[in-house]
């Protein structure tokens, strides 16, 4: 008997592990689990999503356009009159569709017979009559700095019930994207079409450039048509149109989006924000709002950019191009696109952040979510809901308040003298403890309460909550701002330095405070000191599981997938804890290539025997250096090409060249030795840098000399760059990147973990014992990412040394990737340097 092999429409001959991938992704989803996927790099991984996912929402598609599927259930009502009510629902729905879809198609074809239709010069937008900064812009006297009338709480609850903003959205912003996603606006029965929010799925991955590759990998996949695309076309329905059936959306930020080039000349993102916003005030002189803000009279052009984006599967600069020659603003625009689409692209923040779904209108209601590269969910999760503040930054903050306080406080009415006043006070609380906290210790790092950050005279009385929905709703931060940029321009004391297009301090202080209304148990807060004595209050998020848990429950299914998702543990215990565990589902697989292309082993002696162990009370021993100096020199004069080499720390890597630059026993020095071999080449702090360095050491390596590039765990080099083929034919790791337990804020990770297993009924013993499996699975994540870079398709060939000894014990062992685990000997002894250099040379030999 044969078992059944779905097709999952592969542009490619799949291979077997492919086949497995795509089964368990569309399993997962089909039975509305949460699935974690661990499928190396090189092997597909991406294909095998978009192919899984995308075979089981034509399936279900289908399902739903049969008029004999009951979706609702009514009970009790007569057979004939179910089957009637849902016969009609059916023919409703799938005509609403068959409408979208005729669209598409002739904008398929017109593409089609016009290629370039959006290529080469775009027609400028008509540019604003004046200048679009209002920093900038000329000044007939000091009123417009003065704050609106704030209502009264009793009076405007309900007011301020209906127009509060999650995040920097503005209610005209919010109510605008509301109107461009629902069919109030877009559902004109004469013009257009009245929209569902479709099944869909949406992707997310950390990055605009992943997404772009994503993409690409999306134009690859030839599915069948949508089912009421199929039963209108019939026959007639032709091969160069099924390659452009699927319906995407790419989503993205202002910055990502924005065509105004005067919004885009304020910088960085959130300048760029609130430049946009400030367009949308109702303050703003009409000849000064962006001209390309979807309005009521330009609906027929928003109606157009969602067909246009829709018809063929296009990236976030490729809408860019559109928004220009519709002159629509794309950022706006592709809200109205979010329901008809089956698969949408978006980076973590729109995703993750509840604040951002809401302000996009994106509903995961019975949804698909798959988050590509999720080994580091957790940590973008907690990176995302943590901020710091320096006390520079509450020192200007204080000065600038002060001084508009002086100038205005006879002209500030009601609710609005006493917030701005309460809103001084807490910062002149905040700063005075972080001042006080830092003298009294000599430590580094400490944790404060909130209690203590609130403990100033009258603080006590401030209603956080109010005060936090003021601000946003006030938009004192842009008022603030702009009277000291205008106090300067005249040479008033202002009581800062211009800083001409940056993100108001205040800004940035009151997404601060937001963080003081968070639970007292998902966060804490830390005061630091760095090595130029400049002081910063920190809140870290150290629970991501509400956080991530909406997402969740909302979604059909949730699939979290990556290269290297060992050790999976964590993800159950502290991102999916509430999850049921037969709802779990987890997944690993080998690599695609075969197993003699892949040579690992765990070294724990040195040429000399020495034993190899780079803990910190040990590694910076001259014996210990010198040991791995000897180490480096066979492998360097044993693997062929590139050797990539990652060690623990930035520290570490600088202090070890430090002393093989010195002279010991030998009249040469180590670097030197190493140097005669292949040319070094070392990872920069400095982004920027990064490339640069890459070139050079692509370069040595292309010319034939070889090259050994040192690097960091953790750092740019260990996630994202590829060392395929003659890149990385070595990959070596220096000890065990531990985190430093000391630290106040890993030790209240560490004292958060074992008060959770304590308060869900474990022992003390028990609490620590999941503490101490978080610290190493956060060593090893970052471990297996790194080794991870060494193999990039299935005609590569790679060795991966292991340079201690603690590698070699299960404990450690246990929690490498399952196709790591498969190459080493099955004893996973760290055999005599010696015999791992013979193992290294005749692994080499082999290959051409």
């Amino acid at each position: 008997m044969t078992s059944f092999t779905r097709d999952f429409h592969h542009p490619y001959e799949p291979y077997a592990i492919q086949q497995e991938l795509m089964t368990a992704v569309y399993d997962c989803i089909a039975e509305g689990k949460v699935g974690i996927f661990e499928s190396p790099t090189g092997t597909g991984k991406s294909l095998s999503l978009i192919c899984s996912t995308l075979t089981w929402l034509r399936e279900e598609q289908e399902r739903a356009a049969d008029p004999a599927v009951d979706l609702d259930g009514h009970d009790g009502e007569p057979t004939w009159l179910g089957e009637q009510a849902r016969r009609q629902r059916t023919e409703k729905l799938v005509q609403h569709r068959l409408d979208l879809e005729s669209r598409l198609d002739k904008i398929r074809d017109n593409e089609a017979r016009q290629k370039r239709m959006y290529e080469g010069s775009e027609p400028a937008a008509k540019r604003a009559k004046g200048s679009l900064d209002s920093r900038h812009m000329e000044v007939e006297d000091e009123h417009q700095f003065v704050l609106d009338d704030y209502e009264s709480d009793s009076e405007a609850r309900e007011s301020a019930s209906a127009n509060q903003t999650p995040g920097p959205f503005s209610a005209a912003t919010l109510h605008l994207m509301q109107k461009l996603g629902g069919p109030s606006t877009l559902a004109t029965p004469n013009t257009d079409i009245e929209l569902t929010d479709d099944l869909k799925v949406f992707f997310c991955s950390r990055t605009h450039s992943q997404l772009t590759q994503f993409i690409s990998e999306l134009r690859r996949v030839h599915l069948p048509p949508a089912p009421w695309a199929d039963r209108e076309r019939g026959s007639s329905f032709n091969g160069v149109q099924q390659r452009n059936v699927v319906k995407h959306l790419p989503l993205g930020s202002r910055k990502n989006l924005c065509i105004n080039p005067q919004v885009l000349n304020a910088g960085n993102a959130v300048a760029i924000n609130e430049r946009c916003l400030d367009l949308q005030q109702p303050s703003t002189p009409q000849d000064k709002k962006c001209t390309f803000l979807p309005n009521k009279d330009n609906e027929v052009l928003v109606n157009d950019f969602r067909d246009h984006a829709l018809a063929k599967i296009r990236d976030v600069e490729d809408l860019g191009i559109l928004g220009k020659h519709l002159r629509i603003c794309p950022y706006y625009s592709a809200r109205a696109t979010i329901k008809p689409s089956e698969i949408v692209t978006l980076p973590y923040q729109l995703l993750l952040m509840k604040s951002a779904r809401e302000a996009l209108g994106i509903s995961l209601k019975d949804h698909v979510v798959v988050i590509d590269e999720a080994h580091n969910l957790m940590d973008a999760i907690s990176s995302m809901y943590s901020i710091a503040v320096t006390q520079s930054q509450l020192n200007r903050c204080q000065a600038q308040l002060r001084a508009y306080l002086q100038k205005f406080r006879k002209r500030l009415q009601g609710k609005n003298r006493v917030y701005v006043t309460q809103t001084v006070r807490l910062i002149d609380s905040i700063s005075e403890c972080l001042e006080k906290t830092m003298s009294a210790t000599r430590n580094n790092e400490i944790q404060v309460s909130v209690s203590d950050l609130m403990g100033g005279k009258g603080v006590d009385q401030i209603n956080l909550y109010k005060l936090v929905r003021y601000l946003g709703q006030s938009k004192l931060a842009r008022k603030v701002d702009s009277y000291i940029d205008f106090a300067l321009q005249k040479g008033a004391n202002g009581g800062s330095d211009s800083h001409g297009g940056t993100t108001p301090v205040l800004t940035h202080v009151q997404g601060f405070l937001q963080s003081l209304m968070n639970p007292a148990a998902e966060g804490r807060f830390f005061a630091e000191r760095d090595e130029s004595k400049a002081v910063t209050l920190k809140y870290m998020l150290l629970d991501p599981t509400f956080h991530f848990k909406e997402v969740v429950d909302d979604a059909r299914a949730v699939v979290l997938a990556g290269g290297t998702m060992s050790p999976m543990g964590d993800y159950a215990r502290h991102l999916f804890s509430y999850v049921p565990p037969e709802r779990m589902k987890t997944w690993s697989c080998g690599h695609i290539i075969p197993e003699d292309n892949l040579f690992v082993r765990c070294v724990g002696q040195s040429s000399d025997g020495m034993e190899l162990d780079f803990s910190f009370a040990k590694r910076e021993s001259m014996p210990m250096i010198d040991a791995l100096g000897n180490c480096l020199l066979h492998m360097a004069a044993t693997i062929p090409d590139g050797l990539v080499v990652f060690f623990p720390s930035y520290a570490y890597l600088t202090y070890v060249l430090t002393q093989w630059q010195t002279l010991t026993g030998n009249s040469i020095t180590t670097r030197t030795r190493l140097e005669k071999l292949k040319p070094i080449f070392q990872e920069s702090k400095v982004a920027s840098h990064v490339e640069d360095v890459l070139q050079q050491y692509s370069k040595a390596i292309n010319d034939g000399r070889g090259g050994i590039l040192l690097s960091v765990v953790g750092g740019k080099l260990s996630e994202g760059i590829n060392f395929s083929d003659k890149l990385g034919r070595g990959v070596a790791v220096v000890g065990l990147p531990f985190p430093n337990i000391h630290t106040a804020q890993w030790k209240a990770k560490l004292e958060y973990i074992e008060r959770t297993i304590v308060d869900r009924g474990g022992s003390s013993m028990e609490g620590k014992a999941a503490g101490r499996e978080f610290y190493e699975n956060a060593c090893m994540r970052a471990v297996n990412q790194s080794i991870g870079r060494a193999i990039r398709h299935q005609k590569d060939f790679a060795s991966i040394l292991l340079l201690d000894r603690r590698y070699s014990t299960p404990r450690i062992g246990d929690k490498l990737p399952s196709w790591i685990k498969q190459a080493l000997p099955l004893a996973n002894t760290a055999p005599a340097f010696l015999e791992t250099v013979r193992g290294l040379r005749n692994f080499f030999q082999a290959k051409p």
